[in-house]
């Protein structure tokens, strides 16, 4: 079985949001998949990637293939300073 990291298209007509997975080769572009490894939205001002780096890690390690548009996804978020989320408490 032929593995490739790609993106899986959802959201409303008109308004993509993206699921980067772990998929057959063979399987349709948005059908069965083995894993999701993030998600990518273009539409938000800058752009939102969220990548599960260990698990990509772990598929191109098995020989998983990505195709264009994730290469560049995971090129930029290795690029890019780690994001931090908010404690949600109060200081004080």
């Amino acid at each position: 079985m032929a593995v490739k990291l790609r993106l899986m298209r959802m959201g409303k007509k008109k308004q993509p949001t993206y699921r980067v997975v772990a998929a057959d080769s063979r399987s349709p572009r948005d059908g069965r998949f083995i894993e999701i490894v993030g998600t990518y939205a273009p539409r938000k001002d800058p752009s939102e990637v969220l990548l599960k780096m260990d698990r990509i890690d772990y598929w191109l390690s098995e020989g998983a293939k990505p195709t264009e548009a994730v290469e560049k996804l995971v090129t930029i978020s290795r690029s890019a300073p780690p994001v931090q989320q908010g404690a949600g408490g109060s200081e004080g």
